[in-house]
């Protein structure tokens, strides 16, 4: 998918914005509901990563802008291991791109479908992973709200990792969510209630839920409860008071009660935090530094030597595509030159609101905020240096060998 495109390194300086020309397109890995995916390599660095596209146009008319922009807005202010973390985001005309880790183990949904067969001691180091990432995202206060195996991405090694933040919610002082969102096989029941009067609402215990769900299904093959997304939602709550999920034999006294807890329907009894699920006898002797620091070896590792995704989003992409990204840059000034520089123009409405989009769009990029905050912390330790060389009665006039730059 390179074709057409250089792959010599732009001359760039710090006030340049990352931009779309400086990454070579490899080929296309995934696509879902808000855009498509595919692997990049940024031309000066080298490094890989996987950049998500979402045509403007597309994203209007479905009325996603929102939704994009609060994915944009929440993942600029998270990092962690058991994310697929931000590093830029960058718009033309036609796209708007976020450029994030790359994650070659492909997803759980990919394994589950090739029949992969998930050992109990593998889902509890998956579970002891994920709940640092949702104790995370609590200190955040954000609900992640869609938690399932297309959404947990495996590193090279095996480690999980978490991804799609373009339904989640940051929740306010009172640490609870009113609005409906999820994927309904995976929603706790408390979303499925009724929301009239004075509903309390819902917070962080229905990711947790969604936790349990996943990991029956990953140590299963197949969810606690038959759902669908059609199925209307007081069929769902019937079904959760009616039907008790059936946990097999061959599965450990201690990965049942851990995945009952999860999946209690009453929220006020279920896990829903780091600490709770850290108290349960199940867990006591993991050593919860090295799960952050992935020094626990998890189970399954994937293949290394393919590309753990369908095949066809790469065929889909060179072939039924009308827009191809990589013949973006030939035909943007193909374009141009066709209507001359003021682009193509749209009616009225639809024109105000790409508009918008362009000129609200969030600009992000985590190494320059990094090389940002590093110079900031930098000049305020030196300050506290000096200043500690003051009380200490120093010569003050001479500056400190420690500050001569090279």
């Amino acid at each position: 998918m390179g074709l057409g495109q250089s792959s010599k390194a732009p001359v760039t300086d710090d006030s340049d914005e990352v931009n779309f020309d400086h990454f070579q397109i490899l080929r296309a890995i995934g696509k879902g509901s808000f855009g498509k995916v595919c692997i990049v390599q940024k031309k000066d660095t080298k490094k890989m990563y996987a950049m998500k596209y979402m045509n403007k146009l597309k994203c209007v008319e479905r009325n996603e802008v929102r939704n994009v922009f609060k994915e944009l807005q929440i993942m600029q202010n998270l990092e962690h291991p058991f994310l697929v973390n931000f590093w830029y985001s960058f718009q033309d005309e036609e796209d708007m791109f976020m450029v994030v880790d790359l994650l070659l183990g492909g997803d759980l949904r990919y394994h589950l479908q090739q029949n992969v067969h998930f050992s109990e001691s593998t889902i509890r180091l998956y579970i002891c992973e994920l709940s640092l990432a949702l104790g995370y995202l609590r200190s955040k206060r954000i609900i992640h709200r869609d938690i399932k195996p297309d959404n947990i991405l495996l590193d090279e090694h095996g480690h999980v990792h978490l991804t799609d933040f373009n339904i989640a919610a940051i929740v306010k002082e009172d640490l609870r969510a009113t609005s409906i969102a999820g994927t309904k096989p995976y929603m706790a029941p408390e979303l499925f209630q009724p929301f009239e009067g004075s509903h309390p609402g819902y917070s962080f215990s229905v990711d947790w839920w969604s936790l349990g769900i996943t990991a029956y299904e990953l140590l299963r093959g197949q969810r606690p409860y038959v759902m669908r997304s059609s199925t209307p939602a007081n069929e769902i709550l019937q079904t959760f008071h009616k039907v008790h999920p059936s946990y097999p034999a061959a599965w450990s006294l201690e990965i049942k009660s851990l995945l009952r807890k999860l999946l209690c329907i009453d929220a006020q009894k279920r896990i829903s935090c780091l600490a709770e699920l850290q108290d349960l006898d199940y867990v006591s002797n993991v050593n919860w530094d090295a799960v952050l620091s992935k020094q626990l070896p998890p189970g399954f590792i994937p293949n290394k030597r393919r590309l753990n995704c369908d095949p066809t989003f790469e065929l889909e992409e060179m072939i039924l595509e009308s827009k191809p990204l990589h013949k973006k840059k030939k035909r943007l000034a193909r374009k141009s030159r066709d209507q001359g520089s003021d682009g193509s123009p749209q009616n009225g409405q639809l024109q105000q609101r790409l508009d918008t989009v362009q000129r609200d769009f969030i600009v992000f990029n985590r190494e320059k905020s990094r090389k940002a905050r590093g110079d900031s912390e930098s000049s305020d330790h030196s300050m506290t240096e000096k200043n500690k060389a003051i009380e200490d009665g120093q010569n003050n006039n001479v500056e400190p060998a420690a500050y001569i730059s090279g």
